[in-house]
């Protein structure tokens, strides 16, 4: 028995979307740092071969900031090339940052499923400052990991810096026979060829980097079959629960289909008994054919008007008695006798209404309930006599 519970407990289910979605909420995202790194070297070398037909131009407006006048105004005149240079290079740099920026963040977009902010990442964790959990991380498989792919991608990435290199190198060892914008061209094109085949191998290594980084977290997230159980538990209800919302569902279908139907029955009712609008029940009761009065029909809100105005259609006497009302509303059912609790006023009602229909003038009957039997309108119990 303790076998299938550990069994139970081993997480080899896939997340759940909940499952994901709380991930996200708490950081927890798929994410790759080469593919950062590649999307930031993609992005630079497309900013550098976008600008470079810009910087042979610029060239000469760069030139002033080494242009200097008189020795006595150096000092004034150097501070304000340096000025002039950090504004350049704060444009510059702004103007290079923000699409390397906008490509993190699409990237993130792209393999994460969004860019979102998880504030309990900010929170306080002593685990952070604990020099044991360090130690743990640093020996950890996963640091394993990250120092081998850290040794792999500096081989390949200087594989491919040389193999361009050796390339031109026959071109880079004639650079002297050129003219000085022949030569930074030939470098140039020499730079973009390494920067180019640093890319492709950037590209291998994020793409082999996602899928680990994709398996390792799906890893992370999986969950055990009790998991999976109270988090439907959580999210749709316990079994039990359910069943028995289903079936108040299905009682209050049903007690409202009834008290549709019986409406045409009011017709033939002895006397409605109304609270006064909120309840209305049509009682109908024979001397000598009926035992007790019958419920004939009934209902509460919108229900209630409608048995009321069948009453006034047909003539049938509407008496206002609220507690009696609720009484026999909570506590009796279509079609059914009424409870022993209310014969006495019923049956006063009843007798004041026969009077009243022989043209006498009685006085209004005092209903008297019992305390079981007093509700309020949402159908709790009083619980004493009026």
């Amino acid at each position: 028995m303790a076998e299938v519970d550990d069994d139970s407990q081993e997480k080899t289910e896939d997340p759940s979307q909940r499952r994901l979605e709380k991930a996200a909420e708490d950081g927890e995202v798929l994410s790759s740092k080469e593919m950062f790194v590649f999307a930031t070297m993609a992005m630079g070398i497309a900013m550098i071969y976008a600008l470079s037909s810009f910087i042979p131009a610029q060239m000469g407006h760069w030139s002033v900031f080494f242009q200097f006048g008189s020795l006595d105004k150096m000092d004034t005149q150097i501070l304000t090339r340096l000025g002039h240079g950090l504004w350049v290079f704060i444009v510059v740099s702004a103007i290079i940052g923000a699409p390397m920026l906008i490509a993190v963040l699409a990237t993130q977009g792209a393999i994460g499923g969004g860019i979102g902010f998880a504030s309990k990442l900010l929170m306080f964790k002593g685990n952070r400052i604990n020099p044991l959990s360090g130690l743990k991380r640093m020996f950890s498989m996963h640091a394993l990991v990250e120092l081998s792919k850290a040794i792999a991608k500096v081989c390949l990435l200087g594989v491919a810096f040389v193999g361009v290199i050796w390339i031109y190198l026959p071109t880079l060892l004639h650079l002297t026979e050129a003219s000085l914008l022949g030569a930074l061209d030939e470098i140039f094109w020499a730079v973009m060829a390494a920067l180019a085949a640093s890319l492709i191998v950037l590209a291998a290594i994020a793409g082999l980097d996602l899928a680990y980084s994709w398996h390792t977290h799906m890893q992370k997230l999986r969950m055990s079959r009790q998991d999976i159980k109270d988090e439907h538990k959580q999210t749709e209800g316990s079994p039990e629960v359910k069943s028995r919302i289903r079936r108040l569902q299905m009682e209050a279908s049903r007690r409202a289909s009834e008290q549709f139907a019986a409406i045409e029955d009011v017709a033939g009712a002895t006397a409605v008994i109304t609270n006064p609008t909120h309840f209305a029940v049509a009682l109908k009761y024979v001397p000598g054919e009926t035992r007790a009065p019958i419920i004939l029909a009934m209902g509460g809100g919108a229900m209630a008007e409608r048995i009321i105005s069948k009453a006034q259609e047909h003539d049938v006497t509407v008496f206002r008695s609220p507690l009696l009302a609720r009484a026999l509303y909570f506590s009796g059912e279509i079609g059914q006798e009424i409870t022993d609790g209310v014969y006495t006023a019923v049956a006063a009602v009843l007798a004041y209404i026969f009077r009243l229909d022989r043209g006498e003038t009685p006085e209004e009957p005092l209903v008297e309930i019992p305390g079981e039997l007093q509700f309020d309108e949402h159908g709790n119990t009083l619980g004493k006599e009026k």
